[in-house]
């Protein structure tokens, strides 16, 4: 019996591996292939949300202004309420770029995707909107890169998974694994098929085309949603195909203070991603369990072919890590680790659960945002 049910996990990662959309091989980069530019370039406005960024704006805001892009741009910074001097800092940058001072969140509006729609009433009529987080820092040819890439093939959304900041110890042991599961939740193959249904974006470096955005409701559409990136790419791909991929030209610069402040990155939107459901939550952990805890459970504690299966599922589980462990340039060995940083991404999720039934749920800069029921 044993033997038979160790076979459920060997089953498993075979099925990851081999029809999850090779989400495993973190093929979708774009530095992949290299679009031709446009014959002529559109007009852009950089939408920042900002909220107590003051030790990393004059970084971030600095890398808009410095974009080498040929077309017509500007960047409109919204200062949600910050209590650090946020905007005084941007400001000293000059340039093309407008302060916005946010204003009260209403009821309903999730905090980001508030101050979001603020700067697209004063980005005005442009072709494309780029919204980007206020600690991602661009290299600058990125916005030149999108556009191209966004006018090649007809996107109404490109997106970037930026790069996250992994130097600390902490962060090489939980930053990789995050991309490694939004990837498996969200196959960037299958989002960027428009014949799949599968929808998704990265918040921290998104390229809307503005009409289309206009068309699937605009930024109303989303006013509720922790989760805004994701929410947006499922607006978006209602409209026509989105594009999301790996980048080394977009990176967070601000680090991770430990274990605990990652925790608290997960935990902000964990549960909304699982549909505010006790019962999802229940079947996550199962299949936790199943994916995670019981390939090292068999190698380590049992024999024959149950041990077999084991190995099996844990090398497999090892192999599927190595290209986001080489993106992230860490040790090849934290694949072995896996299991035990899926389960740590499990108790993340289950704070993320109870933080919502305490209602304090999707917490962001000091302020609780769930929107669902429990």
């Amino acid at each position: 019996m044993i033997a038979l049910l160790a076979l459920i996990p060997v089953a498993v990662w075979l099925y990851l591996l081999a029809f999850r959309g090779r989400f495993w091989v973190m093929a979708e980069r774009d530095d992949a292939d290299h679009p031709p530019p446009p014959t002529h370039w559109p007009s852009v406005v950089a939408v920042v949300p900002a909220r107590n960024e003051a030790d990393v704006i004059a970084r971030s805001v600095g890398s808009l202004l410095a974009q080498d892009y040929p077309g017509e741009f500007c960047v409109v910074l919204v200062d949600d309420q910050s209590e650090d001097g946020t905007a005084d800092i941007a400001r000293k940058l000059g340039g093309r770029l407008d302060i916005v001072a946010g204003s009260p969140r209403p009821q309903g509006w999730a905090g980001k995707v508030w101050a979001m729609r603020q700067g697209v009433e004063r980005a005005g009529a442009p072709d494309y909107i780029w919204f980007t987080d206020a600690d991602i820092e661009h290299r600058p040819e990125n916005l030149r890169k999108l556009v191209a890439r966004a006018q090649a093939g007809g996107l109404v959304l490109t997106s970037l998974m930026v790069k996250l900041h992994c130097r600390s110890w902490a962060e090489a042991y939980l930053i990789p694994a995050f991309v490694f599961f939004f990837d498996m939740l969200y196959p960037f193959g299958w989002v960027n098929d428009p014949g799949n249904k599968t929808a998704a974006a990265a918040g921290g470096c998104m390229l809307a085309q503005r009409i289309a955005l206009e068309r699937a409701g605009g930024i109303d559409a989303i006013q509720g949603e922790i989760i805004d990136d994701c929410a947006l790419g499922r607006a978006m791909k209602a409209q026509g195909p989105i594009w999301l991929g790996l980048t080394e030209r977009a990176t967070s610069i601000r680090p991770y203070a430990g274990l605990p402040e990652i925790r608290r990155m997960v935990a902000r939107s964990a549960y909304a991603q699982l549909g505010y459901s006790p019962l999802t939550l229940l079947g996550t952990f199962a299949g936790m369990l199943i994916v995670y805890a019981a390939p090292p459970a068999l190698a380590l504690l049992t024999r024959d072919s149950a041990q077999a299966s084991g190995i099996l599922a844990w090398a497999a589980m090892m192999l599927a890590f190595q290209p986001i462990a080489k993106f992230y340039r860490v040790s090849p060995l934290w694949g072995l680790a896996l299991p035990l940083i899926g389960l740590v991404y499990a108790l993340f999720t289950l704070e993320s659960a109870v933080q919502h039934w305490r209602g304090r749920g999707g917490m962001w800069k000091g302020r609780a945002q769930a929107l669902g029921k429990s």
